[in-house]
């Protein structure tokens, strides 16, 4: 039913994308605002419905494979979309993309955090499956098993390596750069998943624990966005 589930919205995103290309093209804000809310929904989406399948047996390998195959899904997919803030800070630092159009892509990011929040939530609700019943009831169900300051520095190295390992792999072919990224995911999530998330993606962060920020708002906003975007400043500045 997850697997079904998730498919679902996959199929739906790809949909409206299509639609929205043949129908906006003479709107290029509108365009490009509903394009990225698309895209970031369907990460957002399965990557909250992804979580609760922590504990599938065998663990953790039902995980990590899922975390690989809809990582490659996503890059297939969702192709032209940043699908996170920081992705969209480089073109606007580099001068390829105006201020405002960023500011436009980074706030349809975040609305399509609260939009899928929303209907995940909606359909968790519905209790469909095993996974679902009592997902609802936890309120902050924090990823960070560990101090803070060593929070904040796993997931800055994340960025880093992820940020720089995304600008190695545009000389790759696009068929085999989307497998490589997709390895590295998981292998981070691997590496550090039990101690932070491994989220290394405002957006994302906020839609699976946006009570926790409700809750414990500097800390979780100096883990999960500020990290992240001193990882890309640190690679744009480098590079």
């Amino acid at each position: 039913s997850s697997l079904l589930l998730m498919s679902g919205v996959v199929v739906t995103v790809g949909l409206c994308r299509r639609l929205a290309r043949r129908r906006l093209r003479s709107r290029p804000l509108l365009f490009a605002f509903l394009v990225e809310m698309f895209s970031t929904f369907q990460i957002c989406a399965c990557t909250n419905e992804l979580s609760l399948l922590g504990n599938v047996e065998p663990k953790p390998h039902t995980a990590l494979t899922l975390t690989y195959g809809f990582t490659v899904l996503h890059g297939l997919s969702l192709a032209g979309s940043a699908c996170n803030p920081c992705g969209v800070l480089q073109p606007v630092w580099g001068g390829g993309t105006s201020l405002r159009m960023g500011g436009l892509k980074i706030a349809a990011e975040f609305v399509a955090a609260v939009l899928a929040r929303a209907f995940m939530h909606f359909i968790w609700s519905l209790e469909m499956t095993e996974p679902h019943r009592g997902a609802l009831s936890q309120s902050c169900s924090s990823p960070m098993q560990t101090t803070e300051i060593q929070a904040f520095c796993i997931e800055l190295l994340f960025s880093v390596v992820f940020q720089l390992a995304v600008l190695r792999a545009e000389s790759v072919h696009p068929k085999y750069r989307v497998h490589v990224i997709a390895l590295l995911v998981t292998l981070l999530v691997y590496a550090g998943g039990n101690l932070t998330g491994a989220i290394f993606n405002p957006v994302l962060a906020f839609s699976l624990h946006a009570d926790c920020f409700y809750d414990k708002f500097l800390s979780y906003s100096l883990v999960y966005w500020i990290a992240p975007c001193l990882g890309k400043f640190l690679i744009l500045h480098m590079f």
